[in-house]
This record gives structure tokens, sequence and C-alpha cells, in this order.
């Protein structure tokens, strides 16, 4: 029997449709599995190369995978999509999974651990508590307005609600709703708080995060998330792929050998490019404060007459790539001289 070079996996959350190749791409079998007979059939098959797109469940698919001695590869959903061929079906998807594999030039994402998984999920869990609670504090001064009452902004005015309702001349069913509301409240800034305590934890157990928190303006959740998503950085040849792949580099549109940089191409993964742009606003506002060569630079771009928006781009772009040489060179951040000073 041919050996099995490439096996694709189409995943559901019940069903996967598996497509396998050889060396030389004729395709060898197409089945469908429940998860129990799939990992059965992976773990009797010889070792090859086993790729799924990079979806809900593929990062655990692939710790299994790689426990059966097969090598794991994922691949980004929209860089698949190219190659389905005529009409959309599991089977076709698993091929055009395959397809894309065998492509020299594909990129590929890599699997997480458990401990990039509990990062990432404790990241997750945080934000929705913090959307939850915005949304109950807008709930709360829609109901007030619609009584009267116009709440002032910032959740001290929130927290003083059970006062206000207590001089109120409001009906005891409006209070009722509005003390649910309130205890809903309390209950999502409870969690926040909690999940914030957690992150430190976490950060100060992560041997990556800890050490990307030794850079300027990082902290426990910037530091997490990055470490959660960066992993040991191999899969970027160089910092500007990381910062690429979050969308920190100029967007191109270029035509006849005229080359056209327009802004940030905003693509890729929103809350680290979100939260590095974060880190760099409080660089500048704090630059006063920093020295060495990046305080420098900064200083530099700032002396020159550029906008602070386009200084924080910049400067975001640079702390991905700080962060890169970081994970991947597992070294620490150094500030290094400052010349201007000197």
């Amino acid at each position: 029997m041919t050996k099995v070079a490439i096996a694709a996996i189409d995943l559901g959350k019940h069903s996967f449709h598996l497509h396998a190749q050889d060396d030389r791409g004729h395709e060898l079998c197409r089945k469908k599995f429940n998860r129990v007979t799939l990992i059965r059939y992976l773990a009797n098959l010889e070792s090859c190369t086993v790729v799924m797109e990079a979806c809900g469940g593929a990062h655990f698919m692939a710790q299994e995978v790689a426990k059966l001695g097969h090598t794991p590869k994922l691949i980004a959903p929209h860089l698949v999509r190219p190659y389905v061929k005529s009409n959309k079906n599991d089977f076709a998807d698993a091929e055009a999974i395959c397809e894309a594999a065998t492509r020299p030039t594909m990129r590929f994402v890599p699997p997480k651990t458990q401990a990039q998984q509990a990062l990432a999920m404790s990241n997750s869990l945080r934000e929705s508590f913090i959307k939850d609670r915005t949304a109950t504090v807008n709930r709360i001064h829609a109901a007030l307005l619609e009584v009267g009452v116009s709440l002032a902004a910032g959740f001290k005015a929130i927290k003083e609600l059970p006062a206000l309702l207590e001089v109120s001349s409001f009906s005891e069913r409006i209070k009722k709703n509005l003390m649910v509301l309130h205890g809903h409240f309390n209950y999502l800034d409870g969690q926040v708080k909690a999940q914030d305590k957690d992150m430190e934890c976490q950060a100060a157990e992560d041997d990556l995060a800890t050490r990307l928190m030794t850079m300027p303006c990082i902290g426990p959740i910037t530091s997490t998330v990055l470490a959660a998503e960066l992993g040991d950085g191999k899969q970027f040849k160089c910092g500007r792929g990381y910062a690429a792949s979050i969308g920190l580099v100029p967007k191109q549109h270029s035509t006849g050998g005229k080359t056209v940089l327009l802004g940030i191409s905003k693509r890729g993964d929103r809350n680290q490019r979100r939260l590095l742009i974060q880190c760099a606003r409080v660089y500048l506002i704090q630059l006063e404060r920093q020295k060495g060569a990046l305080a420098d630079w900064v200083r530099q771009l700032l002396a020159s007459h550029h906008h602070s928006n386009l200084v924080v781009c910049a400067l975001a772009n640079k702390l991905a790539r700080i962060a890169w040489a970081i994970a991947a060179h597992h070294t620490e951040f150094d500030a290094g001289p400052s010349v201007m000073n000197a």
C-alpha cells in the first residue's frame, strides 16, 4: 500500500472528513469519521503530515496528532478558500486544505500549547466581562433616562445608584429593575477585577510573559496576549513579519513601477494591534521619563514634526518587532545607552 504523505482533515463538531495524498500528489483515499474513529485511524497510520484549518478545535486536534507521532500543520481558512474547486462540500474542503499545504510559499499557523490556550482563554474571558459590564452600564443609563434622570458618566455614579433610588419617587417595580441591573453590574465589575489579578499571576508564572514585561509600558494584559499568540516566534522570519501579521505596516497599492504606501493595513489580530497601540500612546505620555535608544528615536520622530498618531503607529510597530526578538532569541529588553543625553 502506498504510504500517505499528507492527510488533510476538514474539522467539524461531530464529523471529520479526511483526504489523503501520496508524495506525488495522487489521491489515496477519502473517508468520513467521528472523533473517536478519526483518532483510531490516525493512530494506525504511519508518520505523516496532518493538515487542518486553524479553526475551532484545531489546536486540540493538533496536540492529539502530535502525540500520535504525526506532524500537525494549521492553515488560516482564508488561505485555503482559493483552492476549493467547484461546489463547496466537506470533501472538497479537505482536498483544498491538502492542495494549499503543498504550496512552497504557504504560511502556517503554529499549534498552541495548553499553556498558551489558557492565556488566550483568560484574556477572552476578561474581554467578554468588560463588554458585558459596558453593556449593563448603558442599560442603566438608558433606563434612568426613560424616567427623567441623566446619570453622570463613569462608574462612580453607577455605584451610587442605590442611594439615588432611596430618595427617588420611582415606582417599586422600576426600583426593583434598576437594582437588578445594579447587582449585575457589581457582579461583572468583580469578575473583571478578579480576572485582572489572575492575569497578573499568570504573567508572573509564564517565562515569555515575564520577559515581555521588561519592555516599557507593557503590562500583564498585553504580555499574556502576546505570549499566547507569539509562542517561540519561529513562525516569522523576522520582527517585520510579525508586525505585518497584525497589520502594523503600511498598506501597499502599487502598479506600473510606482510604489504607493498608505496607512497601516489593519490586517490580522485586532486585539494585539489595539494593545500595542495603547502601549505606544502610554509611552508617548511618559516620554519625559523614558531613557535609552528607543526614547531617543521617538523624540527624533516628534522633532521632525510628524503627527503624534503616525509616531504612535511607528512605535507600536517597533514594540511588535522587539516583542518578536524577545520571543525568538529568548532575551529581555535592553533600553541601551541614550545618545541624545550623552
